[in-house]
């Protein structure tokens, strides 16, 4: 006969099996989840956005979950490595058992051998077969035979020829093939990627349309483009049309668009639709340069004067130690080039320790760009400049008085990853400019001036810049030529350490000007972070009209990647001379 429970313990043990049944299950809390075994930080990162044990850690997870978890983290991570070309790798996931501690899991992986590719066949077939640019594109495509089978690489690959077969004009292009078939036994790919380009489209007539109101006229935008209908469609035609819309600065919206489904006769039709920009913009601010001083700066620039797209400027700079007043006038160009004709005049005062220079010159010019990376300006000059030097404890000179009438060709060639704060940059200028005594100058010469400046970063966080110039004067007139087509060394842009135009030939205690000049740098920059950084610089050169005396300065520097371009602030010590001493130099402004 079966026991029978009093029925006060019968109620007792229904209450406490009704507790353990409501009690909740054991649970730990993820700690870490490591990957090992991985040289490659990409596979690395993949396989852990792949385990969904990553998102629990910091969090309890009850003892059947985490089991799950555990158990799931090896499907998923051989799915991870599959993009990599890896469809075998040994896996082996585990997780501390330490009592009431956190766990940690480790998935630990041997790649193994990769998948290669062992067929291929990739390729273009219409007319876009006969296309030699198309075809660099399929014998540049990755991987081909014998190589791994990265999938990331060869999505690259497949979207490249794609977005090249549009940008080339053949809109109809579509594949025929697109397999990719993996034998795991064997570890090998088979892929079959194959296009039919369809018919090669041409550049049809195209259509500006100027909302809410026309400001310039039709005909000088139609300037800019450089093709005829009929001629082969190609994207770039449009970039660099686009790229002429925005030197103009008329509009602060451009919309180019292409109609490929509307082409007549294989001619695509071209819209583009212009937002007109503010039409004035006026300027004021405060200005501070280790040279000029304190200062107030006040512009007004009409971006167009009138519908044939004219351009006018007016702009004041005034300062403690140099102030200029400038007016000038532009009109935009479109033979040879695309660029400016150019007329402006400008009224300068300058006042140092030394010297006291005035003058007023009018120049005409004709600027264009050459390619992306070359610009080049022809100009002529009339210049008519008067200056004396200041001795202190010496009778006030008489002036000097120059005018010189003068052509000049500049060239300057950036090639930069980023113009504002490149890693990787090279820039270079080049003057040349002479007068003949004969046609309405006071000194006959003829001058050369070129300057460099190579970037590079090392690493994330630091960079090498060097900066080196150099320039000649043929003359035998130096002292009847004005002070601004003297050379001079010093300044933040020169030799630090020395002030602005201290360098040079002396008249008594200050520099008047020389034939030639030669200075170099060379600066290394760490950033701690993203915005503030440091550095430390050795500046050489001099100004000289025979041979030179390098002047050396050295300094330290703090940087900051500013919301409107880098500031640097230097201090520096000359080394050379009786007139080497401490400066602290302020700049504004991007590197190049």
């Amino acid at each position: 006969m079966r026991p029978v429970l009093p029925r006060p313990a019968f109620r007792s043990a229904c209450l406490a099996a009704l507790i353990l049944a409501a009690a909740p299950a054991w649970a730990a809390k993820v700690a870490d989840v490591q990957v090992r075994g991985l040289k490659n930080p990409a596979m690395t990162e993949n396989v852990r956005q792949s385990l969904s044990i990553v998102d629990a850690i910091g969090r309890d997870v009850s003892g059947r979950r985490l089991a799950y978890l555990v158990r799931e983290a090896e499907a998923e991570t051989r799915e991870a490595l599959e993009p990599f070309g890896y469809y075998s790798p040994t896996i082996k996931v585990e997780r501390t058992r330490v009592p009431d501690a956190p766990v940690t899991v480790t998935v630990d992986v041997t790649l193994g051998d990769p998948v290669r590719v062992r067929a291929f066949d990739v390729g273009i077939d219409g007319e876009g077969a006969s296309d030699r640019y198309l075809r660099q594109e399929i014998d540049a495509f990755q991987p081909t035979k014998g190589g791994v089978l990265d999938h990331v690489v060869y999505e690259a690959s497949k979207a490249r020829i794609t977005r090249r077969l549009a940008e080339r004009g053949y809109f109809d292009a579509d594949f025929t093939a697109r397999r990719v078939e993996v034998t795991r036994a064997d570890y090998a790919a088979d892929i079959s990627l194959r296009w039919d380009s369809g018919m090669r489209y041409d550049m049809g007539e195209i259509a500006f349309t100027q909302t809410p109101k026309r400001i310039v006229r039709d005909s000088l935008l139609q300037k800019l483009v450089y093709w005829k209908p009929g001629e082969y469609y190609h994207q770039g035609r449009l970039d660099r049309l686009r790229k002429s819309l925005v030197s103009l600065d008329y509009f602060s919206r451009i919309e180019i668009e292409p109609h490929p489904e509307k082409a007549v006769d294989g001619q695509v039709p071209v819209d583009v639709t212009l937002t007109p920009a503010k039409r004035d913009i006026y300027t004021a601010g405060l200005s501070y340069g280790t040279d000029s001083g304190a200062g107030v700066r006040l512009g007004l620039e009409r971006r167009y004067v009138n519908d044939r797209g004219h351009k006018f400027l007016a702009q004041i700079d005034y300062a403690q130690y140099r102030s200029t007043a400038t007016v000038q006038y532009r009109i935009p160009a479109f033979r040879w080039l695309d660029g400016w004709y150019t007329a402006s005049l400008q009224a300068a005062d300058e006042q140092t320790d030394f010297a006291d220079t005035r003058r007023l010159e009018l120049v005409g010019s004709r600027s264009g760009e050459i390619n992306r990376y070359l610009t080049a300006v022809v100009s002529l000059h009339l210049l008519r400049e008067r200056w004396r030097f200041l001795e202190p404890g010496q009778p006030v000179p008489e002036y000097d008085y120059a005018s010189m009438f003068y052509p000049a060709i500049s060239a300057e060639y950036i090639d930069a990853d980023d113009r504002l704060y490149p890693r990787r940059a090279f820039g270079a200028t080049l003057l040349v400019r002479g007068a003949v005594e004969s046609l309405g100058s006071n000194a006959t010469f003829a001058q050369i001036h070129a300057t460099t400046r190579w970037i590079r970063a090392l690493g994330p966080d630091n960079r090498l810049l060097l900066r080196g110039e150099l320039g000649h004067t043929f003359t035998n007139a130096l002292t009847d030529m004005p002070l601004s087509l003297r050379f001079f060394a010093g300044g933040d842009r020169s030799v630090r350490g020395y002030g602005w135009r201290e360098i040079g030939p002396r008249v008594g205690d200050f520099a008047e000007g020389a034939k030639n000049v030669v200075t170099g740098s060379v600066e290394f920059e760490h950033y701690f972070t993203k915005q503030y950084g440091a550095a430390v610089f050795v500046d050489a050169g001099d100004a000289f009209d025979t041979s030179p005396n390098i002047h050396y300065g050295v300094g330290i520097g703090a940087r900051w990647r500013s919301p409107v371009g880098p500031v640097r602030i230097d201090v520096a010590r000359g080394l050379t001379g009786a007139d080497a001493g401490w400066t602290v130099n302020l700049n504004i402004g991007a590197d190049l």
